[in-house]
């Protein structure tokens, strides 16, 4: 028989034995156990090692709000810290560890911080950042002299560095009600809606659906309210239009009413079954919400609250109903409230021994007088404990009298011997999501607890969220909300009745006993009462700065814990009321999110590839594929012995001497039509589109809203209202989103449709001496002389049968079109023009030679359009129109975007005919030992066939004024140092004699 656990009780399954280790050590549970449970049930109760003065802590709570044991699960090499014991259900194998701690848990070197007394206190790692002056160490240094050590104490677990290898999923769910929690008021708004026809979402963050129904030692309608909980369970288990999530934790509330959620799906399981995710991310976009989230129940704050041995009231009373583990031998009680006595009955019912029921208040009601009777416990009215003992354990406590109206201590201590002490401050409403979905909570002077605000977005509350605390009206309110949720009219059947202990639910207003001792508000973080009162001597007057210099319900606890006692202690502070004082937003997540889980199927080899139509034919002709944003681009088509350099210059210099074709399938194609779609397009490009005639292209720059340049590109005129924008690769995504947003916000007025057609279409580029030779070859049905389709003309004919509409332009400075045909007939139509350019000497190229062919030309692509240039920095300028405005034409004359030390275009040619890297500085003196005084960057970079040399584009600070002089790359990561010349970015043909041809 394990220490603590009971001979019977509990919902675990005590035929089946567990097998785990922490810290090393073997232990056993049973099914249905946590972590916490099966260490409680084996004696442990130390658990963990505070943040900062590295006190010994054992469990306070049950549940997802445990802010000491925090433990790191192991498999394998891989470690996730930071998880609370009360989170982690046991399983065969299970191997876990404490944090913040060396070299042991019981022997920690860390707890000498406790001899640090007030130079730790709330800020003293802000103070450290100004410094007091010590010797040589004045100001700063000090700071730098204690940075290395205030950065390894940060943080609890440690984390890991081996690579993750589970698999994540990612789901989108629609619903009309979505229930969070399932308590008996979940589960019952669950079933209304469900009843309705509603289709519900039923999210409950533990492993078993049923909430308080599971330990409260309840009857409901005649059953125990876990059986009548796994009943409710068992009937929406059958309906098609339920979908059950346990272990579920809904954690961030949204706009428009989506919900993000975690569903732990295998980190219960040994090894998880075939094409199982470990945890599976969940965007839920609900109609309406039903909130029943339940409440956290308070700590008191009193010196030694913290001691292992010390914990919330209906956190033992669930070990000992749902785990069959008592808290101790001997427990005593300290409560502002009526709930306690429930807890003590259930624990004297589950066999402990309750020596005493200290409460605050001295006019205790009778029906609590006879409850403290039941549990055979001395009943203290009017005292409050003030201090407790014992070092890694608790061994007893001292008690006074109180007087309930001032605060005030009387009266010798006196002395009771216990191994356990169970607090309850009374109940918080768990309403982190109610506050993430907007508006501020509402503090009710009753309950002394913040209520969830008035609903912003379509969300109902019910049960303990609410501050209804009894079971009979969570079952109430529950099902009113769930029937309102699904458009019901609201039930006159009887609710089931409930049978539970009596007690009234508000508690007083007592949060803090004064007496000598340190006194924690925030478990998790160390936070004293003494530190809440420093930060309002220092001047934080806001709860969010108290918040923030002190830590107080920050991290992994979120206030779940130390909230309203942290802001009633800095309200007394203040001489304010409460909810003058406010409490801070929460903000999600709720609990901590694994990044696995955010990006799921994105990572990995789940990852997306795009592939243009002709990819198979550029892998079957020895092209060598990589990818270029979300597309697998040939780079080059080498031949045996060939290095990539070779490739893409013999590549360049074919298409310059006969002609070359390249898939240019990735541009962003996007269909701009309607009546007023050329002055959309004028007010989006900073040229004139609407005096474009119709079967014509033009080139057209765009800037963003604060007058940076923002992409480049061709748009065609197809008819009147019909054109046909091109974009960069990279950037169609972007200009898309671009323009929906004006179209849709700024200018709605406006009659026009813009709809992505990137991957309706195959494209080929084919350029050079012999290109207009090779199409007339193969196109029928129209003629591609420079009459029938002058530069910028577009033409349709047929290739091979396939109609296809063809454009003369040039990205590689040679006479150039562009063949753009249906997806589906892309390889077609790429055979028949690889097969009319043998006779030609037609080469297919790849992006280097394409980039190579650019450079020369000197065009732009984002490695100069960076989000840092503007028109005028790359040569532009003479595209800004004067006679209409356009998006960023308003900002693009702000005086540090017309500066004349602006980074320019500029071309670069090595002096010393080595290879140039992108990123490479320009610097106007050579300094290898110090490289300093940058005057630019190369952006891109190539050995030039046409000229036999290496060049780069680059920009560089009065870059045109500094043509025809020297300066130096400067390349310390790569070692590569040497002389440039400042030239034209325009290498080759600068007059367009060979692109107009």
């Amino acid at each position: 028989m394990s220490p603590r656990r009971t001979e019977t009780g509990g919902r675990i399954d005590r035929l089946r034995t567990i097998r785990f280790t922490f810290d090393g050590a073997r232990y056993t549970g049973h099914a249905g156990d946590t972590l916490a449970s099966a260490l409680f049930a084996n004696g442990v109760t130390l658990f963990g090692r505070s943040f900062k003065y590295h006190r010994p802590r054992g469990l306070l709570a049950a549940g997802v709000e445990e802010p000491n044991a925090l433990v790191t699960v192991l498999r394998g090499e891989v470690r996730e810290p930071n998880i609370p014991a009360t989170m982690v259900e046991i399983y065969d194998g299970l191997v876990a560890v404490s944090q913040n701690r060396s070299p042991s848990l019981a022997w920690d070197i860390g707890a000498l911080n406790q001899l640090g007394g007030k130079l730790l206190s709330a800020g003293f790692y802000y103070k450290t950042f100004m410094g007091p002056v010590i010797g040589p160490l004045k100001g700063t240094r000090f700071w730098m002299f204690c940075e290395h050590f205030i950065r390894r104490a940060a943080g609890l677990g440690r984390a890991g560095t081996a690579p993750d290898t589970s698999r994540y999923e990612r789901m989108n769910a629609f619903c009309d009600v979505l229930v969070v929690g399932s308590g008996p008021a979940g589960l019952m708004a669950a079933k209304a809606a469900a009843d309705q026809g509603a289709r519900v979402i039923l999210a409950e963050l533990e492993a078993k659906f049923g909430g308080s129904a599971n330990w409260s030692g309840e009857t409901i309608d005649g059953a125990s309210a876990a059986d009548w909980a796994a009943r409710i369970v068992g009937q929406l288990e059958g309906n098609d239009n339920v979908r059950l999530l346990p272990r579920t934790t809904v954690w961030g509330y949204y706009d428009g009413n989506t919900l993000a959620a975690l569903e732990r799906v295998t980190d219960h399981k040994e090894v998880p079954a075939k094409g199982e995710p470990r945890q599976r991310y969940w965007a839920i976009r609900a109609k309406t919400v039903v909130l029943a989230t339940g409440s956290f129940e308070r700590p008191l704050v009193f010196p030694g609250n913290d001691r292992p041995g010390v914990m919330l009231a209906h956190a033992a009373e669930r070990y000992a109903n749902e785990y069959g583990v008592l808290p101790g031998e001997r427990i005593a009680l300290f409560t502002n409230n009526d709930s306690a006595y429930r807890s003590a009955v259930a624990l004297k019912k589950a066999g402990a021994a309750v020596v005493a029921i200290v409460d605050v208040r001295s006019d205790v009601s009778n029906e609590m007088s006879r409850l403290a009777s039941q549990a055979e416990a001395e009943l203290l009215a009017g005292h409050a404990v003030v201090a407790t003992e014992g070092g890694k354990a608790l061994t007893g406590l001292k008690v006074r009298r109180f007087e309930l109206m001032n605060g005030a201590l009387s009266g010798d201590e006196r002395s009771i011997h216990a191994d356990c002490l169970l607090m309850s401050g009374g109940w918080s409403p768990t309403i982190h999501l109610a506050s993430q979905a907007g508006a501020r909570a509402i503090w009710n002077p009753a309950r002394q607890a913040f209520l969830p605000p008035q609903p912003t977005q379509r969300w109902i509350g019910a049960g303990a969220f609410t501050g209804s605390f009894t079971t009979a009206e969570a079952i109430a309110e529950g099902r009113a909300a769930g029937l309102q949720a699904a458009g019901g009219s609201a039930s006159s059947a009887p609710l089931v009745l409930v049978e539970a202990v009596p007690g009234e639910p508000d508690p007083a207003p007592v949060f803090e006993i004064k007496a000598k001792g340190k006194s924690f508000v925030d478990f998790q973080h160390d936070v004293t009462a003494e530190d809440v009162r420093l930060a309002h001597r220092e001047g934080f007057v806001s709860v969010e700065h108290l918040k923030r210099y002190t830590t107080l319900g920050m991290a992994t606890d979120q206030g779940k814990n130390s909230n309203v006692p942290g802001l009633a202690i800095m309200a007394e502070a203040l001489g304010k009321p409460i909810p003058e004082v406010g409490t801070t937003r929460f903000r999600p997540p709720y609990t901590a999110v694994s990044i696995g889980s955010l990006a799921a199927e994105r990572f990995g080899d789940l990852k997306p590839e795009r592939l243009t139509p002709m990819h198979d034919w550029h892998i079957d002709n020895g092209a060598t594929m990589y990818a270029a944003g979300l597309w697998y681009r040939p780079m080059i088509y080498g031949l045996a012995g060939e290095t990539v350099e070779q490739a893409y210059v013999r590549e360049a210099a074919a298409t310059r001497e006969s002609a070359g074709i390249v898939d240019v399938s990735t541009l962003g194609k996007i269909a701009v039509q309607g009546p007023d779609a050329a002055e959309f397009l004028d007010r989006v490009y900073t040229n004139m589109f609407s005096t474009l005639a119709v079967g014509k292209a033009r080139y057209g720059l765009m800037l963003r809203e604060d007058g940076l340049a923002f992409d480049d590109g061709t748009t065609w005129r197809l008819g009147e209202q019909d054109f046909l924008m091109t974009t960069t690769t990279a950037n169609a995504g972007k200009v898309m989103q671009h323009l929906e947003y004006f179209l849709d916000v700024i200018w709605p007025e406006l009659k026009v449709t813009v709809t992505s057609v990137t991957d309706e279409w195959a494209g080929a580029a084919i350029g050079g001496p012999k290109a207009r030779a090779i199409l007339a070859a193969c196109v029928k049905g129209t003629a591609v002389d420079n009459a029938a389709l002058p530069f910028m003309g577009i033409v349709h004919g047929e290739i091979a049968g396939v109609p296809v509409m063809i454009c003369r332009l040039s990205f590689s400075g040679e006479m150039a079109f562009e063949v753009y045909s249906g997806a589906g007939y892309g390889t077609r139509v790429w055979e028949a023009l690889i097969e009319a350019g043998k006779p030609f000497g037609l080469v297919a190229y790849g992006l280097e030679a394409l980039g190579t062919m650019r450079i020369e030309k000197g065009h732009v692509t984002g490695a100069e359009i960076d989000g840092r240039t503007t028109a005028r920095d790359l040569h532009l300028d003479w595209m800004l129109s004067k006679k209409k405005p356009f998006i960023g034409s308003a900002m693009m004359d702000r005086e540090g975007l017309i500066a004349p030390d602006r980074l320019e275009l500029v071309g670069l040619i090595a002096l010393d005919n080595r290879a140039l890297n992108g990123g490479g500085h320009i610097v106007e003196e050579l300094d290898e030992a110090n490289p300093h005084d940058s005057i630019g960057h190369i952006t891109a970079c190539c050995y030039s066939p046409a000229l036999g040399k290496y060049i780069a584009l680059a920009l560089v600070k009065g870059g045109k004024a500094r043509h025809g002089t020297r300066a130096f790359v400067s390349d310390p990561l790569r070692n590569r140092f040497g002389p440039v010349e400042i030239v034209s970015n325009h290498f080759y043909d600068p007059d367009g004699s060979r692109m107009h041809g």
